[in-house]
C-alpha cells in the first residue's frame, strides 16, 4: 500500500499535540461552560443517546478492522479505521454539545452499583483523556506507510480505544436513568 501523506514528522507531531491539547482543554472547560437555561427545542439527552450509539458503532468498527487486518485485508482495514476516526469526531461534537447544555447528573449515592459505576467512569475518563494523541500518531504512521511503526503503536492504541468506546456505552446505560 502506498503512503497517503508525505512524511513530515515535525509538522505531524506539532499538529497532533496541538489538536490533542485543544480537545483536552475544551473538554475540561465543559465543567465551567454550562448553558442549561438554553432551550434547544429538543431533549438535550438525545445527544447522550447519540454518543452511546456512536461509541457502540466505533466499537464494532474497531473489531471489524482488527478482523480485517488479521485476514490481511488492508484496504478494508483502512476504510473501517477511517470510519472509526470519522465517527469519533462526530462523537466529540455531540459530547461537547451534551455537556454544554445538560446539567450535571449524579449517580445515586445509595446505589449498590455506585462503586462499579465510579470505577468504570474514572477509567473511561482517564483513558479517554490520553488516547487521542495515540490514535492520531497511529493513524499518521499508517498514512505515511510506516506500517511496522503503525503496528507497534496499534498494539497499545487499539485496546485502549476499544475500552474507551465500550465503557462509554456502559456509562451511558448506567447514568441515563438518572437524567433530569
Amino acid at each position: 500500500m502506498k503512503a497517503e501523506l508525505k512524511k513530515n514528522d515535525k509538522l505531524a507531531k506539532t499538529l497532533i499535540y496541538l489538536v490533542s491539547a485543544v480537545v483536552f482543554l475544551v473538554v475540561v472547560s465543559l465543567r465551567y461552560l454550562k448553558f442549561t437555561d438554553v432551550d434547544l427545542g429538543f431533549d438535550v439527552h438525545l445527544l447522550a443517546k447519540a454518543n452511546a450509539l456512536i461509541n457502540g458503532s466505533v466499537s464494532i468498527l474497531l473489531v471489524a478492522a482488527l478482523i480485517a487486518v488479521k485476514k490481511k485485508n488492508f484496504e478494508l482495514h483502512k476504510k473501517l479505521m477511517k470510519g472509526a476516526i470519522f465517527l469519533s469526531v462526530i462523537f466529540l461534537v455531540t459530547y461537547i454539545g451534551h455537556h454544554m447544555f445538560a446539567g450535571e447528573t449524579e449517580f445515586p449515592k445509595d446505589s449498590p452499583m455506585r462503586g462499579f459505576y465510579l470505577v468504570i467512569l474514572s477509567t473511561h475518563i482517564v483513558l479517554a483523556a490520553i488516547i487521542l494523541p495515540f490514535i492520531l500518531f497511529t493513524a499518521y504512521r499508517a498514512l505515511i506507510a510506516e506500517f511496522p511503526e503503525h503496528k507497534k503503536l496499534a498494539r497499545y492504541t487499539w485496546p485502549i480505544w476499544f475500552y474507551v468506546a465500550v465503557t462509554g456505552v456502559i456509562v451511558y446505560f448506567m447514568i441515563s436513568p438518572f437524567y433530569k
